[in-house]
């Protein structure tokens, strides 16, 4: 590997054909997988553990300590999986002692301008639209679609197969399988464009549809309605999947549009 316009220090780890284009960084102590390519002006900063045929794009920073007051120079990594692609000067933040990394899972799609803050977990297959915003310690699911300029609280969750709209403010966390929208952030319905793009059939996005509807459609708190869900309706994964989300949520998960 030649590249005299690109600064690659010696104890990081290149897999022979990942291609670097001029004027880009590597720090020390950096793994990156076969078949990524670098684009120019990229910075890849200590901590960064990079998987095989991602695409990073010029201007983005990889791997900077975070941006806390707490962080004390622990020996914290970026992980992001295989198949990814990094747009235009987006920032992925490493970790610090409490989750010890920030996490990018395989085949996302990451557009320009977005930050991933310091221990984000971000899963597979999700798409961040331009200049949407992750806060410190957040928990993104499989298949999220995040519109752009969504800004999401730290330490939110959102489920798998959400939906979030563009513009958004999630102060709360989203459930799995559903759509967000509105000011405040609320549930405006099923995913059921991107369920049925991802091969679910139609009685099981009905079998959530009915879910949904009774935590959000009926008189029931989160509590009430969680336990007629699990008394009323048949155990299926999806089912348990909300019922577990709603349980372990500690900020409390976004209202109903037509809530108080």
């Amino acid at each position: 590997m030649n590249q005299p316009l690109a600064y690659v220090h010696p104890g990081a780890k290149i897999a022979k054909n990942v291609v670097i284009e001029p004027f880009t960084t590597i720090h020390n102590n950096v793994i990156i997988g076969d078949g990524t390519w670098i684009g120019s002006n990229v910075t890849i900063m200590e901590g960064a553990r990079i998987g095989k045929n991602c695409n990073i794009f010029p201007g983005a920073v990889i791997s900077a300590i975070p941006q806390d007051l707490k962080f004390q120079d622990e020996d914290t990594t970026v992980v992001i999986g295989d198949n990814v692609t990094i747009r235009e000067y987006v920032t992925v933040n490493r970790g610090t002692v409490d989750r010890g990394k920030t996490v990018i899972g395989d085949n996302c799609l990451i557009m320009a301008y977005c930050h991933i803050a310091h221990d984000c977990i971000v899963g597979n297959n999700c798409i961040f639209s331009n200049n949407s915003t992750l806060a410190g310690h957040c928990t993104v699911g499989d298949y999220v679609i995040l519109a752009g300029m969504t800004a999401v609280h730290q330490f939110c969750m959102i489920g798998n197969h959400a939906f979030v709209t563009g513009g958004s403010l999630v102060r709360k966390d989203v459930p799995p399988f559903v759509k967000a929208a509105r000011e405040p952030l609320s549930y405006v319905g099923i995913n059921s464009i991107g369920l049925r793009r991802r091969g679910y059939a139609a009685d099981k996005i009905k079998e959530i549809q009915d879910v949904y509807r009774i935590l959000y459609q009926k008189s029931y708190n989160n509590s009430q309605a969680a336990q007629i869900i699990e008394a009323e309706m048949e155990a299926t994964p999806e089912r348990d999947e909300i019922l577990q989300f709603i349980r372990n949520s500690k900020r409390g998960i976004m209202k109903g549009y037509f809530s108080n």
